[in-house]
């Protein structure tokens, strides 16, 4: 399984717009947060991966069974949602990373961090 940075995105968006997520764990897949365009586990991949890098506060566990416990972002959840939440910012940001065969998450957000600053006119 690949990673999909857009999924990545469209999760994180996902777990900010649901109230019940704030603090208390809580059992998720796709269909928990309406998520029709991409397979079960598909989501439970990218859920895991974003708990691995410190994106999400959960359990992984469940992940053999298509859950995932989650309970909220973290900070740097925040901080780079925050980065890439702006779809104009978003579309930059993967068209300058096109330009390589494949980019990290890192390297992404720095790409992101670099539009967020030229859009505000800062150096």
């Amino acid at each position: 399984m690949t990673r999909n940075m857009d999924l990545i995105r469209t999760i994180l968006l996902k777990v900010e717009e649901d109230q019940t997520l704030s603090g208390s764990f809580q059992a998720v897949n796709a269909a928990t947060f309406g998520i029709t365009d991409h397979s079960d586990a598909d989501v439970i991949y990218h859920l895991v991966m974003l708990v691995e890098a410190g994106f999400l506060v959960g359990n992984t566990r469940l992940a053999a069974t298509g859950q995932i416990v989650i309970s909220k972002r973290t900070w740097e959840g925040h901080e780079f949602l925050d980065d890439i939440r702006d779809p104009e910012i978003w579309r930059k940001t993967k068209e300058r990373a096109k330009s390589v065969a494949s980019v990290g998450l890192g390297f992404l957000w720095e790409i992101a961090k670099a539009e967020v600053k030229t859009k505000l006119g800062l150096p």
